[in-house]
C-alpha cells in the first residue's frame, strides 16, 4: 500500500471513530462513555487531525483518573508527550468550567439544603491541589452563601492563616457566619493539631463580634473531615 493511501486510510478511520464516539455520547451522555473516551471528546477540539485515544489513555495512566487530569497544573500536563500548550489550556478551561458550574449550584443558596452540592464543589475546587489552600465561605443571617474566597495559598503541608484578617473580611461582607475550608495535599483529611489550634483562634476572634463558625472542612483526595461531625466545634 502506498504511503499516501495508508495515511488517508488512517485519517478516515480516525474520523469515523470520532463520529461514532460523538454519536454515542449524544445518545447516552456521560454514562455511555468511559473516562478515557470523555477525555478523547475534549481532545478532539484541540487536536483535530490525529488519533487521540493513545494520548487520552496516557493522561489517565499518568495522573490516575479523569478528574486528576483536568486538575493537573499546565506544566505537569505538558510533560506528557503529545500535550502542547494549546492542549493543556483546553483541559484547564474545562476544569475551570466544571468548578464554576459547581460553584453556581451553591452560591446564593441556603447551605443546609445544598450541603452535598457544597461538598462536591469544595472537592472539585481543592481535592487535587498540590499545595494547601485556605478558603472561607461567608453566610448571611439566613445561612445563604453570599461569598466564597480563597484567603491564603500555602505549601504542601502548611497555610498561614490570620484570624484577625478572617474576621475583618467577614465584617466587610456583612456575614453572620462562616465555614472554613482547607485541603490536605497528602490526601488524608484528618485534622492536625495546628488545624485545631488555628480553628479555635478563629472561633474566639469571630465570637467576640457575633460571627459564628459553622464548620471547618478538611478536603482530602477522595474524602473529607468535618470539625463539627468530629466534635471539634
Amino acid at each position: 500500500m502506498k504511503p499516501n493511501t495508508l495515511q488517508k486510510d488512517t485519517q478516515n478511520h480516525a474520523a469515523g471513530h470520532r463520529e461514532r464516539l460523538r454519536a454515542r455520547f449524544k445518545k447516552a451522555g456521560v454514562d455511555g462513555v468511559q473516562d478515557y473516551e470523555l477525555l478523547e471528546l475534549i481532545l478532539f477540539r484541540a487536536i483535530p487531525r490525529r488519533d487521540v485515544k493513545p494520548l487520552a489513555k496516557d493522561l489517565i495512566a499518568a495522573f490516575g483518573g479523569f478528574p486528576q487530569v483536568l486538575a493537573a497544573p499546565m506544566e505537569r500536563l505538558m510533560e506528557i508527550k503529545g500535550v502542547s500548550e494549546n492542549v493543556a489550556q483546553e483541559l484547564k478551561i474545562i476544569h475551570a468550567s466544571a468548578i464554576k458550574l459547581s460553584q453556581a449550584r451553591v452560591l446564593k443558596r441556603p447551605v443546609i439544603s445544598s450541603w452535598d452540592a457544597l461538598l462536591s464543589y469544595c472537592r472539585a475546587a481543592m481535592a487535587d491541589e498540590k499545595t494547601e489552600l485556605f478558603r472561607i465561605l461567608f453566610l448571611d443571617k439566613k445561612n445563604i452563601l453570599i461569598a466564597d474566597e480563597v484567603q491564603q495559598r500555602g505549601t504542601v503541608d502548611h497555610t498561614p492563616v490570620y484570624p484577625r484578617e478572617v474576621v475583618k473580611r467577614a465584617l466587610e461582607l456583612g456575614a453572620s457566619a462562616i465555614i472554613l475550608v482547607h485541603n490536605h495535599p497528602s490526601g488524608d483529611p484528618t485534622p492536625s493539631k495546628a488545624d485545631v489550634d488555628m480553628t479555635n483562634q478563629i472561633v474566639k476572634a469571630a465570637s467576640a463580634l457575633n460571627i459564628r463558625v459553622h464548620d471547618h472542612l478538611v478536603i482530602g483526595h477522595d474524602r473529607h473531615a468535618s470539625f463539627k461531625t468530629l466534635g471539634l466545634l
